[in-house]
């Protein structure tokens, strides 16, 4: 007999996870695998709960307000949720579902012991697990106790854990459904949980078992320490027996209980070495029917294993699929180019189109294959020296993966080093110190660009596509141009020559730090300066700024209604003509920058001017006018002066005329191309600007044809795909929405700066012992001592900065440079020693340290802090 809205678990699957939710699904899948054993039961379908939800109009109002709350507003999120759960309990359940549940009981055993489990259709999906988020309930007795949990668990879709979830994750609330699992439970000898990857490092040859006595409430509850255990490549290589002193049973009259355990059992292990070895092939074999690593909860009950539920782990970053079953070692993309956030797939084949290295995707991130170039010798110790000057997390991670014996193949020398720059003792590459040199590069990149801008406007359809492939290889042949490139290197290898050298021959630190001070060329701290101008004209017209500080209320308040449209009202205010020009002769030369600007699908400065009001309106109220001119010729004189004291005393020591003379011609090497360093980046955000303009209006054209919902899908799929599109006119409209999805999950994972093909994520560590004991360590990058407020800011947008402040942020790219010139200092999670954050903190003179794990976590915002830019550790002061 079938019954309307109860269905077995065996006639569940995958496919159903909108009638059975997750946890349903995954059950009906785990009773169809050979060998696995899961306890019969039923479900309580997903239409069940919406006619209940139907029947109850007083929560749509609820469900209304609830959507509109922010995240972190626990207390009206509690107040609404208990509102709402008090709702759903307080309804009583249909006479015909009643009957039809007391049916389904009455073949499954009426007075038998019962798991009711919630089971959500956004829960144990392939990214977001939603574990813990609503409620189960052990050994429930008797038919009128069932259906109180069934109700109990309908509310639990809205407890305020479920809750706060769903809005920090973007989950409609009235999209999510609630199906009920009813299970005959089963009455284990011992229970735990098993991880068939390393749920800490990500390893997928590596599973872990908790293990523990009774029930596994215990161990989810955190109420006993489990036993546990490592397997590897089908042998334990580690195990921890715990002092198991009390353990949850299921009480006769219904519920659990908590209860002693026997001393003389304590220490013995839960599970013998054999079953562990069994339990983990288990593992396996459900692993590879899901296709992806499984958290699995497991009873044993008399030597055979039960298993009562399975979910992806969804907090493991997932490995580039390259299809091969060799060992590979990839070092993240974005911790070089400062963007760890995600980036949708037009963004990443697009970077990896105009990249001059091969690229792996995983986890909306790219990474670089470098197992050949760990492979032999000399490659292996240029690669290790340009990682450990750039970022000393990077080598410390990969010289982890080489003191594996085995993972990376051991080749002999075949030719000269696989590219990378020499050791700063070497001499650099051969090339004039010539400024006209970037003179030339710059102007040649600046017609490069115009040509690209002009060309590209007569081409529309297949045609564009084509005519981007060929501008693609002219990108690429401008990033590898001989002259650019050795102009780089040549400013990076003086500046460590210099450091280096200082270090020697007079003992100081990051000497070239304020050699760099006011260099010339530096289209990225121009950027910052220039905004200092745009302040100036907006200072003296207190009609524009009170205007201005409308905007930003408005975007503070509420995001969706950010106000891009004002530089059109600004002309009807007096002075406004004059503030709108400069903001747009600002724009038209930095307008194609922002915050993550390697992925062309991120809104430029151009498209959202409202951006910039925040940082104006800082400068507009802490400096004096002119500062940007006075700041600029500050530096040079500093830097001047450096120079002069640096020489003075090399000339002071035995050989000091050699020295000295060494010296400076590192010094004008460093001021001559330090600052093109930054200069192919901005040619390269300023094509992509040109390349996602053309995109866009093939996007608006196809909106229009009704091909597309809105302009902005074309962001979820890969050139090619949107490629095929134009051509056809046709999309495959479920696949962007998964992409969608996608995107959104990434955002919850942590990017490593190292990633192995077994799926082990190194983040690497700092090997110092030179830092006050509590300071938090990270790369000195520009030197110098500062103290003060930090302010944590992770979106540029969000800036409030006072004079004194020092910033604290995941990672600033060139788009954050205008806040550099408010600021005493700066910390980051991430950065290396020529990252473009460092290079411009060292042109403003601000002490810095990149680099500093979780800093945005374990600093809080407001509270005083010391930045030593010179020694690399930052202490968060009383």
């Amino acid at each position: 007999m079938i019954e309307r809205n109860v269905l077995d678990l065996r006639d569940a699957s995958e496919t159903q996870v909108a009638i059975v939710g997750g946890k349903g699904a995954n059950l009906g899948e785990l009773s169809r695998i050979d060998g696995v054993r899961v306890p019969p039961g039923f479900c309580v379908t997903t239409d069940a709960f919406r006619q209940v939800m139907a029947d109850a109009p007083s929560i749509d109002d609820r469900l209304d307000r609830l959507s509109r709350l922010n995240p972190g507003d626990r207390e009206a999120i509690r107040t609404l949720s208990a509102e709402i759960r008090e709702i759903i309990e307080g309804i009583a359940i249909p006479d015909d579902l009643a009957a039809a549940i007391t049916r389904v009981l009455a073949r499954h055993g009426e007075h038998a012991a019962y798991a009711v489990r919630s089971s959500a259709t956004a829960e144990d999906s392939p990214t977001a697990s939603f574990a813990g988020q609503q409620d189960t309930y052990l050994n429930v007795v008797g038919t009128a106790a069932i259906l109180r949990h069934v109700g109990r668990c309908w509310a639990s879709l809205f407890t305020e854990r479920a809750v706060t979830y769903r809005l920090r994750d973007g989950f409609d609330h009235r999209k999510a459904g609630m199906a009920v699992v009813v299970q005959r439970m089963v009455l284990p000898h011992a229970a735990g949980v098993m991880f068939t990857a390393d749920p800490v490092t990500g390893d997928r040859r590596a599973a872990t078992v908790d293990a523990g006595l009774g029930l596994g409430e215990a161990l989810v509850s955190g109420l006993v320490n489990p036993d546990v255990y490592k397997v590897r490549d089908g042998e334990i290589v580690s195990r921890a027996v715990a002092a198991k002193e009390r353990a949850v049973y299921a009480s006769p009259d219904g519920g659990t209980r908590v209860l002693p355990v026997d001393p003389r059992r304590q220490e013995v292990p839960a599970l013998t070495d054999a079953q562990v070895l069994r339990l983990v092939r288990l593992g396996r074999r459900i692993e590879a029917h899901f296709g992806r690593p499984q958290d699995i909860e497991w009873c044993l009950v008399e030597d055979d294993f039960h298993i009562v539920q399975s979910r992806p782990i969804t907090t493991l970053f997932p490995v580039p699929e390259i299809g091969d079953r060799e060992n590979h070692v990839y070092v993240s993309v974005g911790h070089g180019q400062m963007m760890t956030d995600p980036m949708k797939p037009l963004g990443l084949s697009m970077w990896r189109l105009t990249a001059l290295v091969a690229m792996h995707e995983a986890g909306g991130r790219l990474f670089v294959d470098v197992t050949r170039r760990l492979a032999t010798p000399a490659s292996r110790a240029a690669l290790l020296d340009v990682m450990g000057r750039g970022d000393p997390l990077v080598r410390d991670a990969l010289e982890t993966v080489l003191d594996r014996d085995g993972f990376v193949p051991s080749l002999p020398d075949g030719g000269p080093p696989a590219g990378g720059p020499p050791s700063g003792g070497a001499a650099p590459a051969p090339i004039e110190t010539d400024p006209a040199i970037v003179t030339e590069l710059i102007e040649r990149s600046r017609s490069s660009v115009a040509a690209l801008r002009r060309d590209i406007r007569t081409k529309s359809g297949p045609a564009l596509f084509d005519f981007l492939l060929e501008a693609f290889q002219e990108h690429k042949r401008a990033l590898s141009e001989p002259v650019s490139v050795q102009a780089i290197m040549a400013g990076m290898e003086a500046t460590w020559w210099l450091n280096d050298r200082m270090l020697e021959w007079l003992g100081e630190k990051n000497a070239a730090d304020t050699l760099t001070l006011s260099a010339p060329d530096n289209v990225t701290s121009e950027m910052g300066l220039a905004l200092l101008d745009v302040a100036d004209v907006i200072r003296p017209r207190p009609q524009v700024v009170a205007f201005l500080q409308g905007v930003l209320d408005k975007g503070v308040q509420d995001k969706d209604v950010l106000d891009e449209g004002f530089l059109d009202e600004l002309p009807e205010l007096a002075g406004g003509a004059e503030a709108r020009d400069a903001i747009e002769a600002y724009l038209g030369r930095y307008g194609m920058r922002c915050v993550g600007e390697i992925d062309i699908t991120r809104p430029r400065w151009s498209e959202r001017p409202a951006t910039l009001v925040p940082v104006i309106l800082d400068n507009v109220r802490l400096f004096e006018p002119g500062a940007a001119e006075r700041r600029f010729r500050q530096g040079r004189q500093a830097a001047e002066e450096k120079r002069r004291d640096l020489l003075e005393r090399l000339r002071a020591l035995p050989d000091g005329e050699r020295k000295a003379a060494e010296a400076e011609r590192m010094i004008d090497r460093v001021r001559t191309f330090i600052g093109y360093r930054e200069y192919p980046k901005y040619s390269i955000v300023s094509r992509y600007f040109v390349y996602k303009q053309a995109l866009l209006a093939e996007a608006e054209r196809l909106v229009r044809a009704g091909v597309l919902r809105e302009k902005e899908d074309i962001f979820y799929l890969t050139f090619q795909e949107l490629h095929d599109v134009v051509r056809t006119n046709q999309v495959d409209d479920r696949l962007i929405r998964r992409r969608e999805a996608a995107f959104r999950s990434y955002h919850a994972l942590t990017p490593p700066r190292v990633l192995t093909s077994d799926g082990e994520a190194l983040t690497g560590a700092y090997r110092r012992d030179d830092a006050p004991a509590g300071a938090l360590i990270g790369l000195p990058v520009s030197a110098g001592t500062v103290e003060g407020r930090a302010r944590v800011i992770l979106d540029m947008a969000e800036a409030d900065l006072e004079a004194g402040d020092i910033l604290v942020t995941v990672y600033t790219d060139p788009s954050w440079s205008p806040l550099f010139v408010g600021i005493t200092g700066l910390v980051t999670e991430v950065g290396g020693l020529m990252t473009h954050g460092a290079v411009i903190a060292r042109e403003y003179g601000l002490p810095a340290v990149v680099g500093v794990e979780r800093a945005t976590r374990l600093i809080l915002d407001g509270q005083r802090i010391r930045v030593h830019g010179t020694d690399g550790y930052v202490e968060i002061l009383p």
